[in-house]
């Protein structure tokens, strides 16, 4: 039988939905941040434009970083390289019964 392949047709299928180059499950929440931080820090506090928009910067980033679809924080941690080895494991809290009685001769 002849080995069939297949064509992608469309090569956004099954990848993260998005508007432009932003997530688009990250767009409610960053406009309710960025609403939030103008009413209190703009209107309310006074402190100026730039402060306001550094604050907004900062909660999408926060919020970015905390609601990751992996576990928390696993965008940033790396993948554990595995090996095969072949030492015989020894806890250094609970040593075997072998070691406790090589220690006590005096």
């Amino acid at each position: 039988m002849p080995e069939t392949k297949f064509r992608v047709v469309n090569q956004t299928l099954g990848s993260q939905p998005k508007i432009g180059p932003f997530p688009a499950d990250q767009i409610l929440p960053w406009t309710v941040i960025a609403i939030t931080n103008t009413l209190f820090f703009y209107y309310i506090l006074n402190i100026g434009w730039l402060a306001t928009l550094f604050t907004t910067f900062w909660g999408w980033a926060t919020w970015w970083f905390v609601s990751t679809n992996k576990s928390f924080l696993g965008k940033f941690v790396g993948t554990p390289r595995i090996s095969r080895g072949y030492m015989p494991f020894s806890s250094l809290l609970n040593p075997p019964r072998d070691q406790i009685k090589k220690r006590k001769k005096y």
